[in-house]
């Protein structure tokens, strides 16, 4: 059974930083697509980052590119996303997931998710 647990959300002002955190077990996920997708209230969940298995190809919500850095550790079974210059547009519940097959911008291509990590921007 696959787990993942988001973690390193919470409160900042506008312009500040977070860095997510995914960490993995159950399984190695070094095969996998790690995704980040996000959800604000009363909004339907979005991509926002993804990477392949080897950490070579990575892929960005028009959104978030040139602010957020996404990048996995296979040897921790882990997966970050760096958030820079955050708006308080970014704010919402930030998921972490992971697909077999690359097609980063599909829901319904993951087949674990975990729980999200609330983000939550001041202006």
């Amino acid at each position: 059974q696959v787990q993942l647990v988001e973690s390193g959300g919470g409160l900042v002002q506008a312009g500040g930083s977070l860095r997510l955190s995914c960490a993995a077990s159950g399984r190695s996920l070094s095969n996998y697509v790690m995704g980040w997708f996000r959800q604000a209230p009363g909004k339907e969940r979005e991509f926002v980052a993804a990477i392949s298995g080897g950490g070579s190809g990575t892929y960005y919500a028009d959104s978030v590119k040139g602010r957020f850095t996404i990048s996995r550790d296979n040897a921790k079974n882990t997966a970050y996303l760096q958030m820079n210059s955050l708006k308080p547009d970014d704010t919402a519940v930030y998921y972490c997931a992971a697909a077999l097959k690359w097609g980063p911008v599909n829901l319904i291509r993951y087949d674990y998710w975990g729980q999200g990590t609330q983000v939550i921007v001041s202006s």
